[in-house]
């Protein structure tokens, strides 16, 4: 179809051209579409929709959309190839410095004490009575005492076990109490210490055989009881006697073929109440061995009970106890039993008793005297009293046990003087061990219990933040009473005249006669009889065995010591002492000083009543 054009030309009109009804139709479409979209359209999309003809040629950016951002996926893939990149190479200089071996310094080497108490503790092996454990690590001993308790007609119970006292083979229960009770004690201030060099379950086995062996002594099961096992063998020869038994003979443990009698006592206070706070500390030993700690802690109370059925000594005038191991008194251990009962318990009834002014009068707390200050198997008073300064110092219970309480911390604080070289109270050799049993014989025992009485309590003001503490006017730090007990310690190990170290198998010149009979007679098969082996006694050749750990008697007032096999006073070794020894070597060892100061506390309640529970809430 054609038409004029108004301008000369003709106007064609072609079938597939839209009219413009249609393309304003289509143009309303568009925009119906546009305003629809779901979300507004960024700049970066308008581009793309409004894109002109001119730019259908150029290569569209790629983006990768992130949710909250949209950013380049150029940069994208960089950024996150970067990161993989640094893990992987991170990755690989790990594996590097794992696989690279590595040069530590060396360790330094173990200090003496470490060193010592090792071997001090080897003492407690060579000791054992009865079936002997495979790993107790002396040789040259075996099973012996097999029958003790059921050989005595009279007695017929089982008392096998436990540890012979010195170098007879008599056991004295007195004493080795008390040594259990000190080697506890040093195992709840210094648990850390004993697992640092490897001797905790070796120094809690050397307890749990004494403390199983305590239980015997008496009807643990029962909650009354009216005599307890003393002694098991004899050693008294004062009459000329020459009735075989524990002194007369000299034989090995193992080839004993005498009687062995069992000693009972229905009046012994001061017994029954030191075997009582052996039990007490070792159930706080074992706290975590809930059964066991139980039946210690049942066991100590039985005992207690008993002892303060009757106020009598063990060892009256005349008994073999007597002339071995003679107790002046029960008081001092009243005091020290009843503070390891409340400890291990936390019955205030013991505290009330062990701070009770008569008690403490009758113990001697509040006068001098020559052996004041003087912790031995006979007098638990210092280390009572030091024991109890520890609860007013860290937990302080207040009324009603205040005044007595500070009362034994001044005493503790006398008794730290007493120790010192400037006061007088106790006299020094020339090489400077102090005579706390004022130039008798035996010395080294009590000076190791005060050695360790120092070093704790220098912890323990250590521990309450208090730098020192006072005699007189005079004002002294911690460092003096370490310096004190490692002075003495060392002495011990060999810094005296005789250049001499008094514990056997430490250093390279220590005694080689040690009063023992097991050390002295060797083990080559043959059975020395009763007074065969009085050769191997007399006999001026070393020992064939060396009892590793034994501390010696001591030297004499002059530092002077003979080495001589039948001088029990200069070269025998006791359980007792070698107790005090180990308990100063684990307080002086490694580099740090401190205590555990919260064990000995887990049976004690708060010393404070809880607050009461809040009131229910207000309803209208």
């Amino acid at each position: 179809m054609y038409g004029r054009d108004p301008w000369g030309g003709p106007l064609e009109i072609h079938a597939d051209s839209a009219t413009d009804d249609e393309r304003s139709r289509n143009m309303d479409l568009d925009r119906a579409a546009l305003s629809t979209t779901s979300r507004q359209l960024n700049e970066t999309q308008q581009s793309w929709l409004l894109a002109g003809p001119g730019d259908q040629g150029k290569k569209k950016k790629k983006y990768v959309d992130l949710g909250c951002i949209i950013v380049s996926r150029k940069l994208f893939l960089w950024t996150v190839g970067t990161i993989v990149a640094c893990g992987l190479l991170a990755g690989f200089i790990t594996l590097i410095v794992k696989t690279v071996p590595r040069h530590h310094p060396p360790r330094p080497p173990p200090d003496n004490y470490t060193l010592a108490l090792h071997k001090a503790l080897m003492f407690f092996n060579a000791q054992r009575s009865g079936p002997l454990p495979k790993h107790n690590n002396v040789s040259w001993r075996g099973n012996s005492g097999m029958k003790d308790g059921m050989s005595d007609e009279g007695y017929h119970k089982n008392l096998v076990g436990g540890f012979y006292d010195a170098g007879d083979a008599i056991k004295f229960h007195f004493p080795m109490s008390f040594a259990m009770t000190m080697l506890s004690w040093s195992v709840i201030e210094y648990s850390a210490k004993y697992e640092a060099v490897g001797e905790l379950n070796h120094v809690k086995e050397i307890i749990k055989w004494g403390s199983d062996y305590i239980l015997k002594t008496f009807n643990s099961s029962a909650d009354n009881i009216d005599k307890v096992a003393s002694q098991v063998g004899s050693g008294n020869t004062a009459d000329g006697s020459t009735t075989p038994n524990d002194h007369y003979c000299w034989m090995r443990p193992e080839d004993i073929d005498y009687p062995r009698p069992v000693f009972e006592c229905s009046s012994c206070a001061d017994l029954a109440a030191e075997m009582a706070a052996a039990l007490a500390s070792a159930s706080i030993v074992f706290k975590d061995s809930e059964t066991y700690s139980k039946k210690l802690v049942h066991g100590a109370e039985t005992l207690w009970k008993f002892a303060r059925k009757q106020h009598a000594i063990y060892s009256p005038q005349g008994t073999e106890a007597s002339m071995f191991y003679n107790s002046t008194s029960f008081w001092d251990e009243y005091m020290w039993g009843g503070a390891w009962m409340y400890y291990a318990t936390g019955n205030s009834s013991y505290l009330y008793l062990a701070t009770h002014p008569k008690l403490a009068k009758h113990a001697g707390a509040f006068w001098g005297g020559p052996f004041y200050g003087v912790l031995s198997w006979d007098n638990k008073l210092a280390g009572a009293q030091v024991l109890l300064t520890r609860l007013r110092m860290f937990l302080s219970p207040g009324y009603p046990y205040e005044e007595m309480l500070k009362t034994y911390h001044n005493q503790s604080s006398i008794i730290m003087c007493s120790y010192l070289p400037v006061f007088t109270s106790f006299n020094r050799t020339r090489g400077g061990l102090i005579q706390l049993n004022h130039g008798n014989p035996q010395p080294l025992q009590y000076v190791v219990n005060a050695a360790f009485l120092a070093s704790v309590y220098s912890d323990y003001l250590e521990a309450s933040d208090t730098p020192g503490w006072y005699c007189g006017p005079d004002f002294y730090s911690t460092s003096v009473l370490r310096d004190f007990a490692k002075t003495q310690i060392d002495y011990i190990l060999g810094k005296n005249p005789q250049k001499m170290s008094y514990l056997v198998g430490f250093g390279h010149h220590y005694p080689k006669h040690v009063h023992h009979r097991g050390a002295s007679i060797p083990k080559n098969g043959v059975k020395y009889g009763c007074k065969g082996g009085w050769k191997w006694r007399d006999s001026r050749k070393p020992n064939p065995n060396i009892i590793v750990g034994a501390m010696v008697a001591g030297p004499d007032r002059h530092d002077g010591f003979r080495d001589v096999r039948s001088n029990y006073n200069y070269t025998e070794a006791t359980l007792a002492g070698n107790a005090g020894l180990v308990a100063a070597l684990i307080s002086l060892s490694g580099e740090a000083s401190g205590i555990d100061k919260n064990t000995i506390f887990s049976a004690v309640p708060p010393m404070f009543p809880t607050p009461p529970p809040p009131p229910a809430p207000w309803k209208p």
